[in-house]
């Protein structure tokens, strides 16, 4: 069993696979395929209303430099559409007009619609994590994620939280490292 997180404020975390309720179906279904250390993969269950991650590190004590942000952005080059996600510190921004655009390949990049990023992800909109993503979709993880002992991210529903090693992020499927955050 891995080692219990540490430093994420006043929470009580039990290992993700133990508490498949407080998991969405996508992300249920990656931990039990695996493919990475589902072992490191902690849960812990919060009021829905505290998902966004100011007021969930707010009223948790917990650092915001240990949660991560995964937004779901979509460009087009052509006729081509690519979908990917990107993780970045919630203390820093995804340099998405230029180097995500750019790693892409695409001349334009927006955010995804939230009906869309929902649909496409299976996930609850302020809980969409990298954990559970569609296949073919590229994570892209900006290296200062994977340089924390630990970060809290979404769970795929806004009712609770994830948290797993900075450097397991890194590992997950589809997972690429950059140097993507505005600083």
């Amino acid at each position: 069993m891995a080692e219990t997180p540490v430093g994420l404020g006043n929470l009580s975390w039990q290992p993700a696979l133990s508490a498949p309720d407080l998991l969405a179906a996508p992300v249920r279904q990656a931990l039990d395929a695996g493919g990475f250390d589902t072992a490191a993969v902690f849960v812990t269950s919060i009021d829905p209303t505290l998902a966004d991650t100011a007021a969930f590190c707010e009223a948790f004590d917990s650092p915001p430099e240990n949660s991560a942000n995964c937004v779901v952005v979509t460009g087009r080059r052509g006729e081509v559409t690519s979908t990917a996600a990107c993780l970045v510190l919630a203390t820093d921004k995804a340099d998405v007009n230029k180097t995500v655009r750019k790693h892409l390949g695409v001349r334009k990049l927006s955010f995804a619609p939230m009906d869309e990023a929902v649909a496409q992800t299976g996930m609850e909109y302020g809980g969409i994590t990298p954990v559970g993503l569609p296949a073919d979709w590229p994570v892209l993880v900006d290296a200062a994620v994977a340089d924390r002992d630990w970060i809290v991210i979404g769970s795929g529903l806004r009712g609770s939280k994830l948290a797993i090693p900075g450097a397991l992020a890194g590992d997950l499927p589809g997972a690429e490292l950059l140097e993507l955050a505005l600083r």
